[in-house]
């Protein structure tokens, strides 16, 4: 069985950009009942169908599997919550970890988040200098800024 275990922050500054290319996503939710989240990503030219379970802590199961970008982009246009998350990803290598992070557009525009997963729920991680404070909440996932996008705030 798959598991994330995964912390959110907030980015300050600007240099973080200079240290990676980024990436487009677009992404939606198909409604669900409890705190299960299904999701339909594109990203480049590949689909993928991910399902992520309930949280426990920093911990939920995860499991994504790859689709043909046709049945994502129907997915997108027929099932899924609006507003669909658009988001510029960038894939930044700090020591051992791989940060992404993350600058959402249309309604979410203006919000910069970085996650990084771990091994472990306890791990020890050195911050990066642009990383401001952790954020690591419902209120900040992907699904929950389809239901309260962050213009909204």
């Amino acid at each position: 069985m798959g598991k994330e275990i995964e912390r959110k922050y907030l980015v300050k500054g600007n240099q973080w950009k200079n240290l990676a290319q980024g990436v487009v996503y677009r992404q939606g939710y198909i409604p669900t009942v409890g705190n299960t989240t299904v999701r339909v990503r594109i990203v480049g030219n590949q689909g993928y169908l991910t399902i992520k379970g309930e949280n426990i802590g920093e911990t939920r199961s995860e499991f994504e599997y790859p689709i043909p970008v046709e049945d994502a982009e129907e997915m997108l246009n027929s099932l899924c919550d609006r507003p669909l998350i658009e988001k510029t990803r960038y894939k930044i290598p700090v020591g051992d970890l791989v940060w992404e992070v993350d600058e959402f557009a249309g309604e979410n525009a203006g919000l910069i988040i970085a996650e990084v997963e771990l091994q472990e729920e306890n791990q020890q991680i050195e911050l990066p200098e642009w990383i401001a404070r952790q954020v690591t909440d419902p209120k900040y996932y992907n699904a929950n800024l389809v239901k309260n996008p962050y213009s909204k705030w």
